[in-house]
């Protein structure tokens, strides 16, 4: 079979769309599709006519025709097969089925008319599939989604706490009798209002620890009158005199910018949230379960790594737990073996060795693979089954492993094709339905949230259409245990304070 080109045209032959599989000028596939109304003839069944040069295939879809164009020599059947297919894409796109929707439609139509035919011969693809090649469907793009949905509604919370927090220190100052500082005042709206052209500096307050909460400001304020540059507010000087006449230390912005530009680099990367010595591990994962139970495969990789800023903790022995006995460990080999299988501490062959500074250095790498069903981290059971004229589904989670937490988890189902959107009876957590997938969202699996369910039904679709189910997480604790549990000098064994960051990455977790 040699396709020429495909068309949707209106009962006069005007081309609505067309999509040339040879070369072709428009005004010849213009001109073929303009003679097709004069060459068909009424009171007949047949659904192709030809001429001389072409054979045009054809179905009348309400008030339009799907053309093909073809060579007179291709095979009728498997034209007629391959009308049947153009004919069914129409209404997965166009639901009016009229000129004006075949034209808003016309780029989708012609990407789905490209997953059929290609160089003008047929290419062996279902409904389903073009719908699935169509659609580009994302699992990285789902996952961000879902993680920035997470992160609006926890700012939103956030927000409401910091006015919350804000009443009720207006409620304290006043049954103190101590005021409010002229910047918080204005947010009522008055003669002091915040206004964004008029910057002055705001004390920065720092209470102790015994007593309330201190309150950091960095709003700007304003008083009716001009402001000069190296000014306070009257009302900023009272509230601070007021402050340190209680016991309060009170130090100005200006005075913790001039402190911050003279941190050193380790102070820095101490304020920053990380310690001079700071540890960071990485693991990945890769999962396969049965839908009926039972686990395919489970590979856990990792890395353990850290980075000295401080040349003073540059001789280090670190004491490392490795969790899970079956975890299978390979250590660098600059590391003292024996050391490390007599006391579980990785520490340098020689102890005057320093350790570079500002740099990455590998320590360990971790692996564990197996197929025994009680290592699964996060266990899903997802069971479908058949209601009526649709499908009823019951999906849940539990957590085998309550010493580490989940974070962001998204349990993604496909929703078979042609079924519609999906009734959610019951859900612990959130969900969202798009691009053919039913998406469960949970902030956070833990020992305190081990296991939820939901429900849900289709009003069509066979149980197995439900799989593969797709899960994805983040994690700040190793899965399997590995930890830092003491950093010491080499030379005189006095602890060492440390941070730590892990990572982790979802490579695959499929229940198929």
């Amino acid at each position: 079979m040699v396709l020429l080109a495909a068309a949707v045209c209106n009962k006069t032959g005007k081309a609505l769309l067309s999509r040339q599989f040879v070369d072709m000028t428009r005004s010849r596939v213009e001109g073929l599709l303009a003679s097709f109304p004069k060459l068909m003839t009424t009171g007949k069944q047949h659904t192709f006519v030809e001429t001389e040069s072409v054979r045009y295939v054809y179905q009348p879809i309400d008030k339009i025709y799907m053309v093909l164009l073809t060579t007179r020599n291709s095979n009728i059947l498997e034209d007629l097969e391959t009308l049947r297919l153009f004919a069914r894409v129409i209404p997965e796109y166009c639901k009016v089925l009229d000129e004006a929707d075949v034209i808003k439609n016309a780029f989708s139509l012609i990407f789905a008319f490209d997953e059929i035919v290609a160089l003008g011969y047929r290419e062996n693809v279902s409904l389903a599939q073009i719908r699935t090649f169509t659609e580009m469907d994302s699992q990285e793009e789902r996952i961000q989604m879902a993680l920035r949905q997470t992160q609006e509604r926890e700012a939103k919370e956030a927000s409401k706490r910091k006015a919350k927090e804000l009443t009720q220190l207006r409620k304290d100052a006043a049954k103190t009798g101590r005021g409010m500082p002229a910047g918080m005042g204005g947010m009522g709206g008055g003669g002091h209002g915040i206004s964004a052209s008029s910057p002055v500096s705001t004390p920065i307050v720092e209470s102790r620890v015994d007593e309330k909460p201190a309150y950091t400001s960095s709003r700007q304020v304003t008083s009716g009158k001009a402001m000069k540059l190296g000014t306070k507010g009257k009302d900023v000087d009272q509230f601070v005199d007021k402050l340190q006449s209680e016991g309060e230390r009170v130090m100005s912005s200006t005075s913790t910018q001039v402190r911050s530009a003279a941190e050193t680099p380790a102070q820095s990367a101490a304020s920053a949230g990380k310690e001079s010595v700071h540890i960071e591990s990485k693991e990945d994962i890769k999962l396969s379960a049965g839908r009926d139970g039972g686990l395919e495969n489970m590979e856990i990789t990792g890395v353990l790594s850290f980075r000295v800023s401080d040349e003073r903790m540059a001789r280090l022995a670190l004491k490392i737990d490795l969790g899970n006995e079956r975890t299978q460990i390979q250590l660098h080999p600059k590391f003292d073996k024996e050391k490390w299988r007599a006391e579980g501490i990785a520490a340098l062959k020689n102890p005057e060795e320093a350790f570079p500074l500002n740099n990455e250095i590998s320590i360990l790498k971790w692996r564990l693979q197996t197929t025994e069903e009680s290592e699964i981290p996060l266990a899903i059971n997802c069971w479908p089954s058949e209601a009526g004229k649709g499908c009823s589904v019951n999906i849940e989670y539990t957590l085998n492993n309550e010493d580490v937490e989940l974070r962001d988890v998204v349990i993604t189902i496909p929703i078979p094709p042609g079924t519609g959107s999906p009734v959610v009876g019951s859900c612990d957590g959130a969900y969202s339905y798009e691009r053919s997938a039913l998406h469960w969202q949970i902030p956070l699996v833990d020992a305190s949230n081990n296991s939820g369910t939901m429900e849900f039904s289709t009003p069509g679709g066979k149980p197995s259409g439900f799989f593969p189910v797709k899960v994805d997480f983040t994690s700040s604790t190793s899965l399997l245990g590995v930890t830092i549990d003491e950093i010491v000098t080499a030379t005189t064994d006095e602890p060492v304070k440390f941070s730590t960051d892990h990572k982790l990455n979802v490579s695959k977790y499929e229940i198929v």
